[in-house]
């Protein structure tokens, strides 16, 4: 996973957090890159020897200033930096490159396309990208900095999970305090998909969801939207013993995973699409064993099929024992209808045509402010 930006950056602490409290292995190396110093040196989960500075001969460490052009600029111009990072990963164990960058700065929006690119090119494992919409009401410049990467991003890598701040947003909420929640929700996300299918000596999942699942969902390229949504279970407290729980009716287990993944799929999207429009979908159900039924996620899978209107859904179990919730996790690969993205180009559209209008009206204006117009007083030399 390779993380681009201070949005890219704070995602990465959040998703290593996870896989240390889940105590899980699905991260095999994490490099950070930034064009600011200081971004860097905030990180607490990335190793200081994984964090690549770029650009420091064109910004000396301070950033590109969300000018993501300079940011694609300076990563063209330390490409080999970054690809000496990653140089050493042992590649027997890595089933994919997974490219995250918020998309309305300046590094992560403009560098991430670049380096996703670079990747391609030197490996035949797939490279996929993970970009993150600023919010709606962030400003112009940043929308218009989320569309053109949006656009550059989406071609370069193999397929482009797209997350929108504005789904994440809840009314009277802090600006840190917001992200912090959307950075976790997105690890929790990542985490549950990437490490399903890497059983160590837990509970085997009656359907396995292993990597080639994952990479066979996402191989049609396109856009991604990733939905979760969960529910608590009561559970005894577990004791000295463990748990002493009467086995629980296989009608509401069932009934229980049909509605959390209906939950998922048409309330809980981050980045809200027309399911219709779905080229190919994954299921993961989570939770402890004797709370997942093979009929509960085969009935789910038959309704996603039905939603979606694709015949390539692909779905298993990820057993959590000692979880007290079960879960779902979908993944709509290929999606085409995105209100959010069309929002974000037209937006992106007219800020751009702001932009030009005000540059072509800008030479005469300061003409008239430095001269006085006609009949102006004469300068010293």
């Amino acid at each position: 996973m390779i993380w681009v930006g201070q949005a890219g950056g704070k995602v990465a602490d959040a998703v290593l957090e996870y896989e240390s409290n889940s105590r899980t292995d699905f991260v095999t190396q994490a490099v950070a890159i930034n064009s600011a110093k200081a971004d860097l040196l905030g990180l607490r989960r990335v190793p200081v020897e994984r964090r690549i500075l770029i650009g420091q001969s064109r910004v000396k460490g301070h950033g590109v200033g969300a000018d993501n052009e300079l940011g694609a600029e300076v990563a063209e111009e330390d490409l080999d930096e970054v690809t000496a990072a990653v140089d050493d990963v042992p590649l027997h164990e890595v089933d994919a490159f997974l490219v995250v960058a918020g998309l309305g700065g300046g590094t992560g929006s403009g560098a991430a396309p670049v380096i996703a690119r670079e990747l391609g090119r030197l490996y035949t494992e797939p490279v996929y990208g993970l970009g993150l919409l600023p919010g709606s009401d962030e400003g112009g410049i940043y929308t218009l900095n989320a569309a053109r990467s949006f656009q550059t991003f989406v071609r370069e890598v193999d397929n482009l999970l797209v997350f929108d701040n504005d789904a994440w947003r809840r009314s009277g909420e802090s600006l840190q305090g917001g992200y912090a929640a959307i950075n976790e929700e997105i690890a929790r996300r990542l985490g549950v998909l990437c490490s399903a299918g890497e059983v160590d000596d837990g509970p085997v999942p009656e359907s396995v969801v292993d990597a080639s699942e994952i990479i066979n969902t996402l191989a049609g390229g396109g856009v991604t939207t990733v939905g979760y949504a969960n529910a608590h279970l009561d559970r005894p407290a577990r004791g000295i013993f463990g748990r002493r729980e009467a086995t629980p009716d296989e009608t509401e287990v069932v009934n229980r995973i049909s509605t959390t993944v209906r939950r998922t799929t048409l309330g809980n999207l981050r980045l809200p699409a027309n399911v219709k429009s779905t080229e190919r979908a994954l299921l993961i159900v989570s939770g402890p064993p004797q709370y997942l039924s093979r009929k509960g996620s085969e009935d789910a899978r038959r309704w996603l099929e039905d939603e979606t209107g694709t015949m390539e859904v692909r779905g298993g179990d990820y057993p959590i024992p000692d979880s007290e919730y079960v879960a779902a996790l979908v993944v709509l690969s290929g999606v085409t209808d995105v209100p959010r993205i069309k929002e974000l180009q037209e937006v992106g559209r007219e800020t751009q045509r702001n932009l030009e209008e005000r540059a072509a009206e800008r030479p005469e204006a300061l003409r008239n402010l430095v001269w006085g117009g006609e009949g102006g007083i004469d300068p010293l030399f």
